[in-house]
């Protein structure tokens, strides 16, 4: 085991921890680890990094069940257009997509490079979230008061495929929708986005399965050592504001999501 893999399995413990002290935004940096740290192309390392993120999930939305913040009913109406959609994505479109896509002069533009500048561009949009203020959310959804069927599907189904495509779980996407669409309290939202991403993540990973060889062995270690970091970082978060903490995380993935955009072009 060379430098590189031994920081991919530190960083394994660091997306853990940063889910349990602020609570999401750690999985985004699963697929940076599994391409520059593991050496796993970007289509594989999205595939496992929908496991990752779903067990990861699924063991935040069993502590919030526990506390009563998970709304069940909001949770299904997005979840279902959101699975179909993930699911559909990993399982054909993101296997129709041609390995070299275009070439300019010496620069060819590959499945690959277009996979990862397209996380780049989540990982900036995901990071905006975590600067700006939640209260932002709360006054504009004071402002309205329809609960929206519709938009909350519509919104579910886009998120499944931004899921699919990079192997996030999209909270920083679905967190604002629960409060602005589906009227929910920013707690109750961020414990109904857990059980969504990881019920939408794992049936996504069902597509890959069928069409990729999954090195389990390699995987459940890595997503054993994610989810050691979760209950470290819920046990400091007793005693660090993880609201701080995010502000400064959010400055850290928008400088990872320049990185690639760099490194993946020049």
């Amino acid at each position: 085991m060379d430098i590189t893999q031994i920081l991919g399995y530190f960083g394994a413990l660091l997306i853990g921890v940063v889910l349990g002290l602020i609570g999401g935004g750690g999985s985004i940096l699963t697929v940076p680890i599994f391409v520059y740290l593991m050496v796993i192309n970007p289509v594989t390392a999205t595939a496992y990094s929908l496991f990752v993120v779903g067990v990861s999930s699924a063991f935040g939305a069993f502590q919030n069940i526990k506390k009563g913040l998970v709304d069940f009913k909001t949770a299904i109406i997005f979840a279902i257009p959101a699975f179909i959609a993930v699911y559909l994505t990993r399982r054909f479109l993101i296997p129709i997509i041609p390995s070299e896509m275009f070439t300019f002069e010496n620069f060819i533009f590959t499945k690959d490079i277009a996979i990862m500048l397209f996380f780049a561009i989540i990982m900036a949009l995901a990071s905006f979230t975590m600067i700006r203020d939640k209260k932002e959310y709360r006054a504009i959804a004071s402002e309205t008061t329809i609960f929206n069927y519709p938009l909350i599907l519509i919104e579910g189904f886009v998120v499944g495929i931004l899921t699919g495509f990079v192997g996030a779980g999209g909270g920083f996407l679905i967190i604002p929708a629960l409060v602005l669409l589906a009227k929910l309290p920013m707690k109750k939202a961020v414990g109904t986005s857990l059980l969504i991403i990881a019920v939408k993540s794992l049936i996504g990973f069902i597509g890959d399965v069928e069409n990729l060889e999954i090195e389990w062995t390699f995987l459940l270690i890595f997503t054993a050592i994610s989810v050691i970091g979760i209950f470290i970082g819920t046990y400091f978060s007793n005693f660090i504001d993880g609201k701080k903490l995010k502000k400064g995380f959010g400055w850290f993935v928008l400088i990872m999501a320049i990185y690639i955009i760099i490194k993946e072009l020049f």
